[in-house]
């Protein structure tokens, strides 16, 4: 795969992709007369995944896994990290980041579709530590994926989730458009 090709392939790796404007804040909710919120925290960062972050993606891997009720043997998370730290494979992989800590990861690929003549993003994976949910790195993280497939002309984003997911529901209900579709697996 061409990592600089038509179908944005690698696009979150090149330098000229700017994710600066994907900062997570927290507010305390005042309007500000600009309309604007008060913005009380602004240390989220959200970044490429890079071969030395795999101690704390592991270990929010192992989070995901666990919230999904999922054991992948260890050949596959090894497999899957290196395809995501490679800039010329799918999925690729985006960090939140909090004063040097891994706080939130996401994975996305993009991929052909028979319903439109652009390519399509399959936004693969989503996880915030349990302990940080709420202050903004989902949203950012969702929104930084938003950013790499506009970049990249893609047509639109989608995702899945469980059922049992209420709390990462009522985020996406605020940033996407439930559909009716329901998933049948083999």
């Amino acid at each position: 795969r061409n990592p600089s090709g038509p179908a944005g392939f690698g696009l979150h790796n090149r330098p000229d992709i700017n994710l600066q404007p994907y900062l997570s804040a927290r507010h305390t909710g005042k309007s500000l007369p600009s309309g604007g919120v008060h913005i009380t925290r602004m240390t989220v960062l959200i970044r490429p995944l890079q071969a030395t972050d795999r101690t704390q993606w592991q270990q929010l891997w192992q989070g995901y896994l666990r919230f999904y009720r999922q054991r992948l043997p260890p050949d596959i998370t090894d497999l899957t990290f290196a395809r995501l730290t490679d800039p010329a494979q799918q999925p690729h992989a985006l960090v939140a980041e909090d004063a040097g800590a891994l706080v939130g990861l996401v994975h996305y690929l993009f991929h052909r579709s028979t319903w439109s003549r652009p390519d399509v993003c399959y936004l693969e994976d989503l996880y915030v530590e349990p302990q940080r949910r709420g202050l903004g790195a989902g949203r950012a993280l969702i929104r930084a994926v938003y950013a790499a497939a506009d970049q990249a002309g893609v047509g639109g984003v989608y995702w899945m989730t469980q059922e049992f997911n209420a709390e990462g529901r009522a985020l996406y209900d605020t940033l996407a458009r439930r559909t009716s579709f329901i998933r049948y697996e083999r």
